[in-house]
Parts: structure tokens; C-alpha cells; sequence
């Protein structure tokens, strides 16, 4: 009896660790960098509320977003990361003007390029 229970827990704690590796994975091996890893998690905070039409919304992500990776650029010296910045700069200012379509595709290329910052 006891055998099945360790069994069961050693189990279901494997399923938790691989939900919250396959939840945070990407982030976490994008970039070392905290700064990154947090413009990448509010950028793709941005495409999710800029699919729903959200311009609102999309425009704090990606600001939050902007403001990380504007701090990673104090510390790393990336191509991908600068032109992360230049489409997170181009989200907020669509977002902003309510092209919630327009600035989602923004966020979308800034979270291609974060995720390439090494």
C-alpha cells in the first residue's frame, strides 16, 4: 500500500515539474538575463490581449515589456535585442493609437527577436 502512494506522489510530481518547465521552458532558456526573460513573459502578455482586440492592454504589456528589455540593453549587447525594442516601441504606439491588430504583430516579432538574446 505504501509502495502505491510513493508511487502516486513521486508521479504527480513529476506531471507538476513538467508542467511548469513546459510553462516557463521558453523564458527560461531564452536569455540568463532576468531583464529579458521579463520583456519576453510581458511582450507575450501583449500578443495574447492584442489577439483579443485589447489595444488597451496591449499597450501596458508591451510598455512593461519595453521598459525590461530597455534595461537588458544596459547589460547585454545583442542585435535581436535592440530590434526588440524598436517593435515593442512600435507596439505601444499602435496599441496606443487603438490598432490592437497592428501592435499585436509588433509584440509578436519583438518576442521572436527576445527570444534569440543570448
Amino acid at each position: 500500500m505504501k509502495k502505491q502512494t510513493v508511487s502516486k506522489a513521486i508521479g504527480m510530481v513529476a506531471v507538476l515539474g513538467l508542467l511548469v518547465v513546459g510553462s516557463w521552458g521558453s523564458v527560461a532558456l531564452a536569455s540568463a538575463n532576468p531583464h529579458v526573460a521579463e520583456a519576453i513573459a510581458h511582450a507575450e502578455g501583449a500578443v495574447e490581449h492584442g489577439e483579443q482586440g485589447h489595444a488597451d492592454a496591449l499597450v501596458e504589456h508591451a510598455q512593461e515589456a519595453l521598459t525590461h528589455a530597455q534595461g537588458a540593453q544596459k547589460e547585454v549587447k545583442n542585435p535581436h535585442l535592440d530590434e526588440g525594442v524598436h517593435e515593442l516601441m512600435e507596439a505601444v504606439e499602435h496599441g496606443k493609437a487603438g490598432h490592437a491588430e497592428v501592435g499585436t504583430k509588433h509584440a509578436k516579432s519583438a518576442v521572436m527577436h527576445l527570444k534569440e538574446v543570448k
